[in-house]
């Protein structure tokens, strides 16, 4: 399963009333660093299938969720489980890193 594209409409179904552990990625496309871990969250969505969704958040199309989460930079990444925000980081990193993070948060 790849990233899942999660709107301002959809935020609350996608994320918050998730039945498993969702990372939300807070993204632009201008945005290099975003860029950069892009790759890395597709093969991390293919490696949690089924146990953690990972979502991206288009902050230029969406505002609110973002706004709602007090995103200051991104990219942001916020780790929901049961709805609450269990975890987050700010800004790139190496792919073990980003895994090494999400095992910790969940």
């Amino acid at each position: 399963m790849a990233t899942v594209p999660v709107t301002d409409d959809s935020f609350d179904a996608d994320v918050k009333n998730s039945d498993i552990p969702v990372v939300v990625d807070f993204w632009a496309e201008w945005c290099g660093p975003c860029k950069q871990i892009g790759p890395a969250l597709e093969e991390l969505a293919e490696e949690y299938e089924g146990k953690i969704k990972i979502a991206k958040v288009n902050v230029d199309e969406n505002p609110n969720s973002p706004a709602q989460m007090g995103v200051r930079g991104i990219p942001a990444l916020f780790l929901f489980k049961d709805g609450q925000v269990v975890s987050n980081k700010i800004g790139a990193a190496p792919k073990a890193a980003l895994k090494a993070w999400i095992d910790e948060s969940i």
